[in-house]
């Protein structure tokens, strides 16, 4: 072995040299004058104060994701709709009367309230006791609720979640002898 072969076993430190007499100038790396140049230098974090100047308890401006109920009773089902027809916060959106917020469609509670002599299919709609008895002795029928209902789009998608298909190789699995 010679002596330009010879590794080090611990690593070469450079001395750290402060002030005039290093290469670091005067200011020793730390900027210029002033608080940041000061021994014991702190400075308050400023995003705390932003996040300080929010509302604390929620509901000023973090509401936005609720939902509305609206209601609608048999006589403007009555004027609107057509015998056979399906009820739902879809149709009522296109008639105008449930609102949407963003893709959301505003949940729909049916009430007891005028009369219906026609026999409608009601879907996705909250219907109460009264208002369900009214409905089968028309002839019409009441589906169960979803929870959440999503708009559907222009290009003819129908809100509803696409089912996943996984594709399965036809090779068969090697087998023991």
């Amino acid at each position: 072995m010679q002596t330009h072969e010879i590794k080090s076993t611990t690593k070469f430190k450079k001395e750290v040299r402060v002030g005039r007499g290093g290469k670091r100038g005067k200011t020793s790396g730390r900027g210029t004058k002033g608080q940041g140049a000061r021994a014991g230098n702190k400075k308050r974090p400023e995003f705390r104060d932003i996040i300080k100047k929010l509302p604390k308890l929620r509901g000023y401006k973090f509401n936005s994701r609720k939902t509305s109920s609206t209601v609608v009773t048999f006589e403007f089902i009555e004027k609107v709709f057509n015998a056979g027809d399906i009820v739902s916060p879809y149709t009522l959106a296109d008639k105008g009367v449930s609102s949407t917020k963003g893709h959301m469609l505003s949940s729909v509670k049916i009430l007891n309230r005028g009369t219906l002599s026609k026999a409608l299919t009601f879907e996705h709609c909250h219907v109460s006791k009264a208002a369900t008895e009214t409905i089968t002795k028309a002839g019409g029928t009441v589906a169960p609720v979803v929870k959440r209902i999503i708009k559907k789009e222009k290009g003819g998608t129908s809100g509803k979640p696409k089912n996943s298909t996984k594709k399965v190789s036809s090779k068969k699995a090697p087998q023991a002898e």
